[in-house]
């Protein structure tokens, strides 16, 4: 005889598995450069997808599959409001039932707190945990208190104090802008004039505004630098049930240098390598015992409601694995090299991450590599044009299976325009990482803007940095 409790429990079970299997996600995504394209690409791969809405998206998202770009211009009802709240209310009036965000600006302001209080699942750590990047001071104060393998550093307000300290403790030595500064706010000194020229641009003469009231300085690591992407879900809950979770993703290497051979200023990044043959299972295991492990439990002793992506910047010195810097998103360009790899549903990783199931995921890698170097603006990382016209053969790019990740592009009137220093990448994955070398770089070729430019060794032997002075 059928026992209809029996029945109704079992039915309920398996039925709420189907619906978790095929409830169908729209997803806004916030940002607007290569990171978020990349993003928006591989959100849109999955079954789980039926629409993403890029806020404000670029020239990119604005063709890509399933892509729909919104700019707060094109919502009338915002009134004019452009702060972080306008998010929540497009995505609000979209009917969005997910929240990507890319960037660090709108996490360290708080725009997760909002999602999740409008009743919108995000991926991103709210406001207290996003200070992580946020803040050098806070961060460094976290590696310490926690004991993760970091370099030694002093914080300071005062800036004849941080000129003192440095003529005490002699070069090299690195100066870091405690607050955001998009890249602009850290310089490794190799003598002592050179740090005290640091400290006055960045606390006298404001160099990075209000990110430089506050500066540490940290003692100079000599190695190989390598990121670590990796998927976060702490919260209450989690940390209660012993399923609070960190799962890296395959390392990577982005090339900071402007010119070959890893030579000229820094930059945002000139193209970036997945996976590191220099990086074997031994080095990996120490950076989880050095660095991942140790952060995972600060997370959980903080509280934190952390759910979304982390980056690792790591130095490889002789005593191990050192973290250089936390950044509480995924990492630009390291992205448009690390998802083609991704051998797995990204949007179910989403999902799983919101849901609090991340502990039970398993993420399944490609064999082979990926390159993706990126064409900039002529003089950038100083001064460069905007307003030039791509022009891209995509036949020709497709018969060399890249992909051509927008950054700082933007369309207008059908024309595909330069908005930004770093413009495009062009990724491609390959069994072995020359073939995916010589695909990205075919791929290059049949791109063309006025005063293009990129290096043409990234992931080549001495085409990454090797920190020494």
């Amino acid at each position: 005889m059928l026992n209809m409790a029996k029945f109704v429990q079992t039915f309920t079970i398996y039925g709420q598995q189907l619906l978790n299997y095929i409830y169908i996600m729209k997803i806004i995504v916030v940002g607007s450069g290569g990171r978020e394209h990349a993003i928006s690409w591989k959100l849109a791969q999955s079954s789980l997808v039926s629409e993403i809405i890029c806020v404000p998206g670029n020239g990119g998202t604005a063709h890509e599959e399933k892509c729909r770009n919104i700019t707060f211009s094109d919502c009338p009802y915002l009134n004019g409001d452009k702060s972080i709240s306008s998010y929540v209310k497009i995505a609000t009036q979209e009917g969005c039932d997910f929240a990507v965000i890319g960037p660090e600006d709108p996490l360290a302001e708080g725009i997760a707190d909002l999602f999740w209080q409008a009743g919108i699942p995000c991926v991103g750590p709210k406001k207290a945990g996003a200070q992580l990047e946020a803040s050098k001071d806070a961060a460094k104060a976290f590696m310490k208190k926690y004991k993760v393998a970091c370099a030694a550093s002093e914080t300071f307000e005062n800036e004849q104090d941080a000129i003192s300290y440095i003529e005490k403790h002699g070069a090299p030595i690195v100066i870091k802008a405690d607050g955001l500064a998009a890249g602009k706010g850290v310089v490794v000194a190799a003598t002592v004039q050179e740090a005290v020229n640091a400290v006055k641009d960045i606390m006298e003469n404001g160099k990075v505004g209000n990110a430089g009231k506050k500066i540490v300085i940290e003692d100079y690591l000599e190695g190989v630098e390598i990121s670590v992407l990796a998927a976060v879900c702490v919260t209450e809950k989690t940390a209660a049930s012993g399923k609070a979770t960190i799962i890296p993703f395959l390392p990577a290497r982005d090339h900071k240098r402007l010119l070959d051979g890893a030579k000229g200023p820094n930059t945002g990044g000139m193209g970036a390598v997945c996976p590191l043959s220099d990086v074997t299972p031994e080095i990996m295991e120490q950076f989880n015992q050095s660095c991942l492990e140790p952060t995972l439990k600060g997370l959980i002793a903080e509280k934190f409601d952390y759910r979304g992506f982390i980056f690792f910047g790591v130095m490889l010195t002789k005593d191990g694995p050192k973290l250089l810097e936390y950044n509480v998103r995924l990492g630009d360009p390291e992205t448009q090299a690390v998802l083609p790899m991704m051998d797995f549903d990204f949007a179910a990783l989403c999902k799983a991450i919101a849901e609090e199931n991340l502990k039970d995921f398993n993420c399944t890698w490609k064999n082979g590599f990926s390159a993706a170097p990126v064409a900039v603006s002529g003089g950038y990382p100083q001064s460069y044009a905007k307003g030039k016209e791509i022009s891209i053969n995509e036949q020709a790019v497709a018969n060399t299976g890249a992909k051509v990740f927008i950054a700082g592009a933007i369309e207008e009137n059908g024309k595909l325009l330069t908005s930004g220093g770093r413009v495009l990448a062009c990724s491609a994955f390959g069994q072995t990482f020359e073939k995916a070398w010589q695909a990205s770089y075919e791929a290059l070729k049949n791109i063309n803007f006025e005063g293009m430019f990129y290096r043409k060794d990234i992931g080549l032997p001495g085409a990454a940095e090797s920190v020494k002075l």
